[in-house]
């Protein structure tokens, strides 16, 4: 049964649609955008349109931003000759938050997951041996996920870059079998990247 106008109802179901969030907090959600004064309604409905509109992939390294290289990639004070090669874009976040890694990212945008229907081919392997093979890199760093998906990815991409002669490691396992790489506090990261081991 629902309690509320059908408007607000559907307001609250694409809240609800977001990850993490239940039906309680989509409601609060809800409740709060529609007490909201007008002009901070319009700026956060903008904020979302807007954000649709201009942001894509970096042409280099797969990262969201709203130019054709992001910051990271555009700074040349970066080391262009070592590459981290992460699932998603918020754990560039991550890793950026702990002021250690000085080197370039390449985001897969997902894992291979066979049980997901979800193959090589479905994420951005072909744009990363691409980079690989154009530029200088000399180490490729693998931290994806250390869960069944990320795992699976890190030795595919092991196999697919031995070619290349370059130095492949994956990130310590000072990280918990199966935790996520946007929960890992800044120590436990640094500490990873520092025990990186070859694969």
């Amino acid at each position: 049964m629902n309690y509320f106008a059908p408007s607000v109802e559907t307001l609250i179901d694409e809240f609800a649609k977001l990850p993490g969030i239940g039906r309680k907090t989509a409601q609060r959600l809800a409740f709060h955008v529609l007490n909201l004064p007008e002009a901070d309604a319009q700026r956060f409905a903008q904020a979302i349109t807007g954000a649709r509109a201009s942001v894509h992939t970096c042409q280099k390294c797969q990262n969201l931003t709203d130019s054709d290289l992001c910051p990271i990639c555009s700074n040349p004070a970066r080391d262009a000759q070592t590459v981290c090669v992460v699932a998603d874009p918020k754990d560039v976040a991550a890793f950026e938050k702990t002021r250690e890694f000085k080197g370039l990212y390449h985001v897969l945008h997902g894992t291979i997951s066979p049980l997901n229907n979800i193959g090589p081919e479905d994420i951005r392997i072909r744009e990363l041996l691409q980079r690989i093979a154009e530029d200088n890199v000399q180490e490729v760093i693998i931290a994806t996920n250390p869960d069944t998906e990320g795992e699976a990815t890190a030795m595919y991409l092991a196999r697919l870059l031995k070619p290349f002669g370059i130095r492949i490691t994956r990130l310590a396992y000072g990280i918990p079998v199966g935790g996520h790489l946007e929960y890992i506090d800044e120590v436990t990261l640094t500490r990873a990247l520092e025990g990186r081991r070859e694969l």
